[in-house]
Parts: C-alpha cells; sequence; structure tokens
C-alpha cells in the first residue's frame, strides 16, 4: 500500500528551523530531559506560561535560562521567598520631588521571559499579584495600566518534596499554567553524558555556550503560523469530552474549566506545527492532556489517600472516550 502524502497548506518552514536551532541549542548543555524541553518549546509557541516541577539538581532552573538564552528578549529572574511581597514583583511607585508627583518604577516581571524560582515559596498576597500579568498581560498599578512586552512568558520551577515554608498555589493560578511539566531524575548512562559534558566544558561558564538564534519578530510570526494549524470538528468535540467528562468523574473533586478546553487547544496546534504538520491529529491530543490537565484537576481526598494520581485519572478519562479517527 502507497503511502499516504499529506499536501501542506500552511508554510511551515520556518517554524521548523526555530524549533530545531532552539532545541539544538539547548542539547549542547542539557542530556536527556527530551520531553521537558519539548513542552517548553511548545509553550513558547502557544504563547503559555510552565510549571516545571522536579526535585533539586534536574536541571530546571538552567533549562528555563537556556531556553530564555536562545531568544534575543529580555530576561529576568525572581526568587520566591516567604517575605517576598507584590511590589518586588510588580514594581512601586516612587514620590519625585523635583516633579511633586509618584513615578512608577517597575518590578522584574516587566521583561519577556521571567523565571520564577521556587515559585511556591511566596505567600498568598505575592502569588495572587501574578493573576493579572498572566492571563492579561498587563499590570495595573495606581488607576494606571501598563501591557507587557511581547512576548511574555513566565517559567516557574517548584520543588515537589519539600514542604517547609513552601504555600500550595492558588487553583486559579495553576489554571492560568499552560502545562505542568513533571521533570524525572536522569538515567544512569544520562547521568554519565551529563558529567562528560561538563568535564569537557571545563572551567567555562555553561551559559555562554547557548547563543540567540531567535528574534522577539520570528517568534511573533512562528506564534501567527501555529494559530492557523487545522483542526477538524470532531477533534474540537473530542477536546470538549475530554474537559466534561473531568467535572463528572467520580476520582474528580475539581474537573477542568473551559481556559482548560483551550490549553489543549492551543498546545496540540503547537505540537502538530513542531511535527511538521498544519494539522492536528487526536494523537496529539493525547499527548499533550496530562501536561495540561494535571495540575487543574483536585482529586476526591479518598483516591488521594489511596495515592491515586491526577496523571492515572486522566488516562481513565481518555480511555473512557472514543478517539476520533
Amino acid at each position: 500500500m502507497d503511502d499516504i502524502i499529506f499536501e501542506q497548506r500552511t508554510d511551515l518552514s520556518q517554524l521548523n528551523e526555530a524549533v530545531f536551532a532552539i532545541t539544538n541549542e539547548i542539547k549542547k548543555v542539557i542530556v536527556g530531559q527530551e520531553e521537558m524541553v519539548k513542552l517548553i518549546v511548545a509553550a513558547v509557541l502557544a504563547d503559555g506560561h510552565v510549571l516545571i516541577e522536579g526535585a533539586p539538581g534536574v536541571a530546571k532552573t538552567l533549562t528555563a535560562k537556556l531556553v530564555a538564552k536562545t531568544m534575543a528578549v529580555d530576561f529576568s529572574r525572581i526568587q520566591f521567598t516567604p517575605d517576598l511581597m507584590p511590589s518586588d514583583v510588580l514594581g512601586t511607585s516612587i514620590f519625585n520631588p523635583r516633579d511633586s508627583n509618584f513615578e512608577f518604577k517597575k518590578g522584574p516581571v516587566f521583561s519577556n521571559i521571567v523565571l520564577i524560582d521556587e515559585i511556591n515559596r511566596a505567600p498568598a498576597k505575592t502569588q495572587a499579584a501574578l493573576f493579572e500579568v498572566m492571563e492579561e498581560r498587563q499590570v495595573t498599578m495606581d488607576g494606571q495600566t501598563y501591557p507587557m512586552a511581547v512576548p511574555f512568558m513566565i517559567v516557574a520551577t517548584q520543588n515537589p518534596i519539600d514542604y517547609e515554608g513552601t504555600y500550595r498555589l492558588p487553583e486559579a493560578q495553576l489554571d492560568r499554567f499552560l502545562f505542568k511539566i513533571n521533570v524525572p531524575y536522569p538515567t544512569e548512562e544520562q547521568e554519565a553524558a551529563i558529567l562528560s559534558r561538563l568535564h569537557g566544558l571545563g572551567n567555562s561558564e555553561i551559559i555562554n555556550s547557548i547563543s540567540p538564534v531567535l528574534s522577539a519578530e520570528q517568534i511573533a510570526i512562528v506564534r501567527n503560523t501555529v494559530k492557523k494549524t487545522l483542526v477538524e470538528e470532531k477533534l474540537l468535540q473530542f477536546i470538549a469530552k475530554i474537559t466534561v467528562t473531568t467535572r463528572s468523574h467520580k476520582s474528580i473533586f475539581l474537573g477542568a474549566s473551559p481556559r482548560a478546553s483551550l490549553a489543549l487547544l492551543n498546545a496540540a496546534k503547537a505540537i502538530a506545527a513542531m511535527a511538521g504538520r498544519d494539522f492536528v491529529i487526536p494523537d496529539d491530543i493525547v499527548y499533550v492532556a496530562p501536561s495540561v490537565l494535571r495540575h487543574r484537576l483536585l482529586l476526591t481526598p479518598d483516591k488521594e489517600m489511596e495515592g491515586v494520581t491526577t496523571d492515572d485519572v486522566i488516562k481513565q478519562v481518555i480511555h473512557s472516550i472514543e478517539i476520533p479517527r
């Protein structure tokens, strides 16, 4: 049987070159963690924020910094601590005696790529300060609205093990992250490769081996390409079925919101484009579903006591739905 050849209706050459260039630069330093890198790049294309969770030392922060370094855009890092105030993130108004008025001094969140390290160490008041900027890409202070530069992306990290001095992230904030990426430990072979790679670099700065390969203008172009990815009506219904099923599943206390449906759609489009297709297939949706949904669902107390994970329940939800072909 002859292979079926699909005719491309959208030119994906520039997007594929961008993805290849970013991935190649990151691979100069990072060994393994292909899924984390793939999902972060997909989030860049889909204009979404990312929450990375993993044990200390698995290159969460380093990967985020490397991704930012591959783009010729501004980067800032904020270390969240229990005493951090909203003004430390957003900025504050300072009185200017020369002009006898207040001037707004922008905080570190006013950047293109913002790395928030250990995001769950700041209290609820500081977490709430991120709600507007994450969803609406703007900050309102003293009656004035300050739009963020394009692109704007938050990459946050958290440690799932250490609960001393941490705060649970509000559900409304978690819902604003496109992906939650769980980062595992490397295999023995990967660990040996990491040692060899870093030993080969000697005393040189790791970050200096990465070069910018994408400008802000190019990011806007590839994002626009992703938006044009075709999605059939039956796949839109499949996405809706997944999210609606989570709201009535016996193991789930809090199901996914309509924002989760949009996240599934946008993430699937990005993954399809990265695969060189200008159309989404069911496998794209199934692939992104765990990363899109795992932080948006709350399990019932009895399931948590049994040690059931949200990923287990997401698999059950997808298996209970007929996948369109």
